[in-house]
């Protein structure tokens, strides 16, 4: 497994002097973590916490899942499907919110495709296969109005950038795919037919749920809950920053990748859209009704053995003051 072990001075900004209690993080180069982790650093929310990170980047979201498996991390951003069914499966992980951020079905402008039940014999792109979480929420959401989309669309899957270039092309009436290559697309004129926060919305969902978020065996919880405590409150400081400042995206700017000043825009944008504030339990309700709807529609290959949702997947802070 490729892994770069960045050092402390370089990506945390402290020194071996005022290194504090040490938490092994696995980061995937090219994801908003990294945009997260760098305000961390800059602005020394770690030190102020105690903590010493030590980053470990990988290229993919399932490097990270290997790397909490291996236990050559403590912690990583992982999907909260995957959690869900790691549990189910007897594999004690943890999870605590870290973004809804959701792709959208996006089709042309000029599209005649306006609902979605316009998708009947058309074709859709979908990024991440027939079991990807956002592809379900949508399959879930549409058969509450009578539509299967499985038998009444013209179904196309492959990884998001071949998708992104399907819809490009013509070679797809409209597409899903993830948060960010949606908004490269609404930089250049496309539109939303659906979004899947919309479709949590249909499912009954309050708010919709963090699909990602900071995932780490209950072990390590257990026996390090200040540690994980520490960081959660420099993460949501990192958050607060990035939510008030319009000058600290352009601090990030240069690691974002943006295309143009549109595109930067939308990533700021869905970005902070998608930061989670609302209280942990509230979270959890709405877990466990999506998690229902999930189970119903791709069953055990999806979710495991168990239909309802484990009552210890959320990890809760202490709260302030205790």
């Amino acid at each position: 497994m490729f892994r770069i072990f960045v050092t402390l001075c370089l990506l945390v900004g402290t020194t071996p002097a005022l290194a504090g209690e040490t938490l092994r993080i696995g980061l995937q180069k090219t994801g908003t973590f990294a945009w997260q982790l760098d305000v961390v650093r800059r602005h020394g929310l770690a030190i102020g916490a105690g903590l010493d990170l030590k980053i470990s980047e990988y290229a993919s979201p399932d490097a990270g899942k290997l790397a909490l498996n291996s236990g050559s991390v403590d912690l990583a951003i992982v999907d909260w499907l995957w959690v869900a069914r790691a549990r189910a499966l007897g594999a004690k992980f943890q999870f605590y919110p870290y973004s809804s951020a959701v792709g959208s079905i996006m089709v042309k402008n000029d599209s005649p495709l306006r609902k979605i039940a316009d998708l009947k014999g058309k074709v859709l792109a979908v990024a991440g296969g027939p079991l990807d979480k956002s592809w379900l929420i949508v399959q879930a959401a549409a058969s509450r109005q009578g539509i299967d989309l499985k038998r009444e669309a013209i179904l196309q899957y492959g990884a998001p950038p071949l998708i992104f270039q399907k819809l490009q092309q013509g070679e797809a009436d409209a597409s899903l795919n993830f948060w960010n290559f949606c908004a490269r697309l609404e930089a250049q004129g496309y539109r939303r037919l659906l979004d899947v926060r919309d479709a949590q919305a249909v499912l009954g969902l309050n708010e919709p749920v963090a699909l990602v978020g900071y995932a780490f065996s209950e072990s390590f919880a257990a026996s390090h809950k200040g540690t994980i405590d520490r960081f959660i409150e420099a993460a949501q400081g990192a958050n607060n920053i990035m939510l008030r400042s319009d000058e600290e995206w352009n601090a990030l700017r240069p690691l974002m990748e943006a295309e143009d000043e549109w595109t930067f825009k939308a990533y700021r944008d869905r970005t902070r859209e998608g930061m989670p504030r609302r209280p942990i339990a509230a979270e959890e309700a709405d877990a466990r009704a999506l998690f229902k709807a999930l189970a119903s529609v791709g069953g055990p290959q999806l979710v495991g053995p168990s239909l309802e949702l484990d009552p210890g997947l959320y990890y809760h802070p202490t709260p302030p003051g205790e």
